[in-house]
């Protein structure tokens, strides 16, 4: 059965091409899941317990549980190994931004799609990496050929995956409209992911202002930078190996123009008490 096919026995509701709606920390949130799909409801569980999720799982049995950025290998072992438990039908997605992220997810965690994330995307993704084109074939080899030291190393002995063993695989990163659709699929992907695409959706929850700068900023390699200063401002505890791509503002210009942290979040927090009139 090709990934495809697969797709659509596990989720009978889906139309092809695939588009997905990213899990956007903050900004997804239930208007935009219920726009984007009918078919259920997702949830954002950042940096809460296993302990106090399994049972929701449970209680609940999502079509599926997405991880992105564990901690650890083992913590997304454990994860996905207690999300099957808890619930068997919930299939497991997991986001990789490289060959050897994506070679241990399989090799630990066998996990039903992997979203396969450039550095073009918008939002957190790996400091290191590569964008979309190179990457997805690169990951896509590697899982044909496991033994081909892929991954960065001198690679590990083993068979080629079977076919229904092997995840499916989605694009994301730097698609926002039919054309990446297109070039995604030619790359190998049986869908796509798009987030800052949806951004600009009335149900995205971002303030007016910010989705005004999204829509505004053209050039996107000279308007938008990959940076830690955002989740600086923000509090946000992300590892040392993610970082963020978002549209340059002033918030940004301070800080590279050594203006002090703390007086940054002053004037950032003031912007955003402004609510949905504030810029961020």
């Amino acid at each position: 059965m090709g990934p495809v096919q697969r797709l659509k026995k596990d989720y009978p509701w889906i139309k092809t091409p695939l588009v997905v709606g990213a899990p956007m920390r903050l900004i997804a949130l239930a208007d935009m899941a219920v726009e984007i799909s009918r078919a259920g409801i997702g949830f954002i569980n950042w940096g809460a317990s296993l302990t106090a999720s399994i049972p929701l799982i449970a209680a609940y049995r999502p079509a599926a549980v997405w991880f992105f950025a564990p901690s650890s290998l083992a913590s997304l072992a454990e994860w996905a190994t207690q999300t099957r438990a808890a619930s068997p039908e919930t299939k497991i997605w997991v986001q990789v931004g490289s060959v050897a992220e994506a070679l241990d997810a399989v090799r630990n965690v066998k996990p039903d799609v992997l979203v396969v994330q450039g550095t073009d995307a918008g939002g957190h993704g790996l400091v290191r990496g590569a964008s979309l084109i190179p990457l997805l074939p690169e990951i896509s080899d590697a899982l044909r050929h496991p033994g081909g030291g892929g991954d960065g190393g001198e690679g590990e002995e083993g068979e080629a995956l079977k076919q229904d063993d092997t995840p499916v695989l989605l694009a994301a990163g730097g698609i926002s409209d039919a054309r990446g659709a297109c070039a995604a699929l030619t790359l190998g992907a049986s869908g796509i992911v798009l987030g800052t695409r949806l951004l600009a959706a009335t149900e995205a929850n971002i303030s007016r202002g910010y989705q005004a700068e999204i829509l505004r900023a053209q050039d996107g390699g000279q308007t938008t930078v990959r940076t830690k200063v955002y989740d600086q401002l923000r509090g946000t505890n992300w590892a040392e190996t993610h970082n963020a791509r978002g549209v340059v503002n002033r918030s940004y210009v301070d800080a590279v123009g050594g203006m002090d942290e703390e007086e940054n979040r002053r004037l950032y927090e003031e912007e955003m008490g402004k609510g949905m009139r504030g810029g961020g």
